[in-house]
């Protein structure tokens, strides 16, 4: 019997790169699509991509001449260049087509013109991966090792790419590792020619890229995001990327123009003035930059806007900012003559380009002895610090950027907790404050009745009998100087009950600045809020309230999304209930994309299996499918889970994406390695899925119970437990592929190997929807425990499909028995 074929060497190089590229080249696309569109269209773009390698692998299956064996390595090599070409054409073309607003024909078309143009480099990333993993079914193990490392090694890089350049820069290299990838794959091909061109190709995208970076550097660049949600963008004044967020900085700081609030205020002097300069996060949400020269007579506006409201109840105390952006809460405390002011920014671009790059301008607020700056998630600072603060301050603190993690969790937020504003007032002081301010839309004040939902949980999980003694609310009145679409509410919560002093105080503030009172101990001008502050009126008003405004948790923590499941596709009468638009679109785009995605998946399994009936026997096929189909939902569905479990106690993006991924993809990696030698025929095979299973269980109960013990736990000590629950999780995980491949090279009569990689993958991306659809409406814990019952599922199709084997081993002559021979020879 011949022996089973192997890749040469360089092979294994060259999946690494090309695998490395292609996770690096989905995570660049979200950062830029959350710029050039708005989040929940990042999300979409990440499904079509996976789809495209879908697409690629369906293509070597249907075409088996084009994509004959023994050409394996130029077809590989040839594939990798072709991605590389694409996504520097792909992404050119994007930077040409603007999203337009609204549903119109036309804005349909810019979106799946923008989506078809961005499949088209997956599709031939694809065709490389599919190839390489299943052409030589004795080394899967090995190759599949190779595929995950690179994943892995991609999420870390993509990091320090944007860390040090800009997006497209970062795309010119991502072009050059996948022409690298096309080197490493030609080595193995024996033909100049095509090695030649190889090498040619990634010398010219290599000096590209370098060229780009510096021009960068010198603020020259050749490429810019040309189109930002829809309108023509200007180039900025300062411009600077990393893993989660793009900063711009803009306007004329040396013309004096009207103060910016979020609640300005209307008996403010419309004459006065400020030098100011507004810094943007993914051209949507906005902080701005205030002129400071050390009197505080430039920031004397800010003791005009409500969201500072409650420094008008604490004087003299240490203050904690929750999202300093430009400064301005750093500054108001300061106006106010705080004693001490402590501010906590995730984003450590914020940081730099605030107090560094336009450090004269707002008057090195970092160098004031009172003030300390901190780089790090609110809430893990929070949960470490353990001196109390008089008063906690978050305004307005969210963005429209999608997440680190891809897009997959659908910008969910750990700061609007039950859990997160629990610990938040036990590090206030007896006396202390927590000032929250959100958006207070007139007419439905909807985010408003979630946060007082939320106040109330919060109080009553600390043992308050009545949290509404505990609780004031003040929205800005009408008129002020604020350019905003809606009005701003701040919620005041007291660990302790406000006394008459404070409510006395609340009262004249709220006089003297024509500020209305919504809810106090005293007065409520809405009845809801008044019920929802109380004990026994929480579960009732959230229960038969038409939006979901029930207070969120760890497990659910979509403070922004408060439609139900089942109202996506009622867009014309949520929309009559008030509901943002961004929201909306988002809610609707998820439910429209799981329908699609359901679809294309359907179409991956019938269509390539219909057109290949008649010369290809599907005996055999179907419990194999329903594997490859169970573990793909499997994985995705516990990758994502265990995301945004790690993600509350890793805090940082940075920290979420990389941890979890290098992890969890590594070990994932290693796990297929150590299946090199097994036997899908033997019992160590029905073994390894057992220990699979039983691992998804533990590490299911146990991965709470580690984030509630190590919240408060050092950043190493913290990172270290992530990487004890992912590491032995990833090592059982990686086993599936590897095994149920090998079971698909011995006991199918026809080389499916493609196919069942196509439906792997169509599986995941349908499982990276359903996870945040499950996550939204039944909790993270749900999403991790539907991926179990999946591995549990597929365990099952891999027993039927081994008897099937067997069976057909015992009716096939002797010596026609191909499947053992070929694992026998490939080991």
């Amino acid at each position: 019997m011949d022996p089973a074929p192997a890749p040469a060497r360089s092979a294994y190089a060259g999946l690494f790169l090309v695998a490395l590229a292609t996770l690096m080249y989905e995570v660049l696309l979200t950062r830029i699509f959350s710029v050039t569109m708005w989040y929940h269209f990042a999300f979409v773009a990440i499904s079509v991509a996976m789809f495209g390698m879908t697409a690629g692998a369906n293509w070597v299956f249907l075409a088996p001449r084009l994509f004959a064996p023994d050409r394996t390595a130029r077809h590989c090599a040839l594939a990798a260049l072709a991605f590389a070409g694409a996504i520097v054409w792909s992404f050119l073309t994007h930077l040409c087509i603007p999203l337009l607003p609204g549903r119109s024909l036309l804005a349909f078309y810019a979106v799946a013109l923008t989506y078809a143009v961005l499949a088209v480099p997956f599709v031939a990333s694809g065709v490389a991966v599919s190839l390489a993993l299943t052409r030589f079914p004795g080394r899967v193990s090995q190759l599949y090792a190779a595929d995950l490392t690179g994943a892995a090694v991609g999420g870390v890089l993509v990091i320090y790419t944007l860390k040090v350049t800009d997006g497209p820069t970062a795309v010119l290299v991502v072009a050059a590792l996948a022409a690298l990838g096309g080197v490493a794959f030609a080595a193995g091909a024996a033909d100049r020619g095509l090695g030649g061109a190889a090498r040619l190709g990634c010398a010219l995208l290599v000096a590209a890229a370098g060229l780009h970076a510096v021009l960068v550097q010198l603020d020259r660049p050749a490429l810019r995001l040309t189109w930002v949600k829809g309108e023509l963008a200007r180039p900025p004044l300062y411009e600077r990327w990393n893993s989660f967020s793009r900063i711009t900085v803009e306007g004329d700081g040396t013309v004096p123009s009207p103060p910016f609030g979020w609640g300005l205020s209307a008996v403010y002097p419309p004459e006065r003035t400020v030098r100011q300069l507004e810094m943007r996060i993914d051209a949507s949400a906005g902080t701005y930059l205030t002129a400071y020269d050390g009197r505080l007579e430039a920031a004397e506006h800010l003791k005009y806007d409500v969201v500072n409201v409650a420094h008008h109840l604490r004087r003299d105390g240490r203050v904690l900012v929750i999202g300093t952006g430009g400064g301005r809460d750093v500054l108001a405390a300061l106006a106010f003559g705080q004693r001490a002011v402590v501010g906590v920014e995730v984003n450590e671009n914020i940081l730099d380009t605030a107090n560094h790059v336009y450090g004269d301008f707002t008057g090195h607020l970092d160098r004031d002895p009172r003030v300390t700056f901190v780089n790090d998630e609110a809430r893990s600072y929070v949960a470490r610090e353990r001196r109390p603060f008089d008063l906690i301050q978050a305004s307005l603190v969210d963005t429209w950027a999608a997440t680190a993690a891809g897009a997959f969790v659908l910008s969910e937020n750990a700061l609007y907790t039950v859990e997160a504003w629990t610990l938040f007032l036990e590090r206030l002081t007896p006396s202390g404050l927590l000032s929250v301010s959100r958006w207070y839309f007139l007419d439905r004040p909807d985010e408003m009745y979630r946060l007082t939902a939320l106040a109330t949980a919060a109080l009553l999980r600390l043992g308050v009998p009545e949290p509404r003694r505990h609780v004031a609310i003040v929205r800005r009145g009408p008129g002020g100087g604020a350019r905003l679409p809606a009005n701003v509410g701040t919620m005041i919560v007291g660990r302790a009950p406000l006394t008459e002093a404070d409510l006395d105080r609340l009262a004249a503030v709220a006089r003297d600045l024509r500020f209305e009172l919504v809810l106090t101990p005293r007065v409520a001008a809405d009845p809801t809020f008044a019920v929802l502050a109380t004990a026994g009126g929480l579960a009732e008003v959230t229960a038969r309230f038409p939006m979901n405004i029930a207070p969120p948790t760890d497990d659910r923590p979509f403070f922004f999304h408060m439609l139900r499941l089942r109202d996506v596709f009622r867009g014309g009468a949520v929309r009559a209930l008030g509901v943002g638009r961004i929201n909306l679109e988002a809610v609707f785009v998820l439910g429209a994309l799981l329908v699609a995605v359901v679809a294309l998946s359907i179409l991956c399994v019938v269509v390539p299996l219909a057109l290949a009936t008649g010369r290809t026997p599907r005996r055999g096929a179907l419990p194999l499918l329903a594997f490859f189909a169970a573990i793909g939902f499997a994985f995705m569905l516990v990758e994502i889970s265990q995301m945004q479990r790690l993600g509350l106690l890793l805090g940082h993006p940075t920290y979420s994406l990389s941890v979890v991924l290098v992890s969890l993809l590594t070990a994932s990696g290693i796990g297929s390695h150590l299946t090199r030698h097994a036997d899908p025929a033997g019992r160590g095979a029905a073994g390894r899925l057992a220990l699979l299973l039983g691992a998804v269980v533990l590490f299911g109960a146990v991965t709470p119970r580690v984030v509630a013990g190590l919240e408060g736990a050092v950043t190493w000590l913290r990172i270290l437990g992530a990487c004890g629950i992912l590491v032995p999780l990833g090592l059982v995980m990686g086993t599936a592929f590897p095994l149920g491949m090998k079971l698909a090279a011995a006991a199918a009569p026809a080389p499916l190997g493609p196919w069942l990689w196509g439906i792997n993958g169509a599986a995941s991306v349908v499982a990276s929807v359903l996870a945040v659809v499950i996550s939204l409406h039944a909790g993270i814990a749900a999403t991790f425990w539907t991926g179990a019952a999946c591995y549990l599922l597929a365990g099952g199709a891999f027993l039927v499909a081994r008897r099937g084997r067997v069976a057909g081993e015992a009716r096939a002559p002797a010596g026609l028995a191909a499947g053992p021979g070929r694992l026998t020879a490939a080991r």
